[in-house]
């Protein structure tokens, strides 16, 4: 499993390259709480998570980084991510990144799963942004913190399903396969 998550515009101020982890502190990585995983869930995370950065490319958890703030120049970085990502097609990609990150590299729809988070306010569905944050970030703990690792879109499903409401609709082969989860 390849879990691909944005960068966070909120960042630790640092004097020096600090591990990725505690310099993103948005809200996504607050929810995520990398500090207070277990050591099992943090090796799984070392293994699984890739944040996908303006400034650095493909980071990973322990990576070390400084804080900076950078827009993506998605013409410039693809190539970077493509090369670290090549050989990601063999497992299962959950794509938690923003609308942003998406365009600099575009996972094998027939083996990513888009995580799209919403909620219901006054019985209609609406996306929110700051929860969506949130609960890519809980969901993100919730697979590093998982006794099974998804192999399939539908293992995805059956463990997410644990924790929220949701709904998974297949790849129809130009778009990957899509997890519809309402937060609560």
């Amino acid at each position: 499993m390849l879990i691909l998550l944005p960068p966070s515009e909120k960042k630790q101020e640092t004097s020096k390259p600090t591990p990725a982890m505690s310099v993103y502190a948005g809200v996504l990585y607050q929810a995520l709480g990398w500090s207070t995983l277990s050591p099992a869930a943090k090796k799984r995370g070392e293994l699984a998570v890739a944040i996908i950065s303006a400034k650095y490319g493909v980071v990973r958890p322990s990576q070390k980084i400084e804080s900076y703030k950078q827009k993506i120049d998605n013409a410039a970085m693809r190539q970077p991510i493509s090369t670290a990502l090549d050989g990601a097609e063999k497992q299962l990609i959950v794509d938690c990144r923003s609308s942003t990150f998406k365009t600099v590299w575009h996972a094998p729809v027939d083996i990513t799963v888009e995580v799209r988070v919403s909620t219901v306010v006054d019985g209609v569905r609406t996306v929110i942004t700051h929860m969506s944050k949130k609960t890519r970030g809980e969901i993100a703990r919730w697979l590093l913190q998982s006794r099974s690792q998804p192999t399939s879109p539908e293992d995805l499903y059956a463990i997410v399903s644990e924790k929220y409401p949701c709904a998974l609709t297949p790849s129809d082969g130009v778009e990957p396969w899509v997890l519809e989860v309402i937060a609560v």
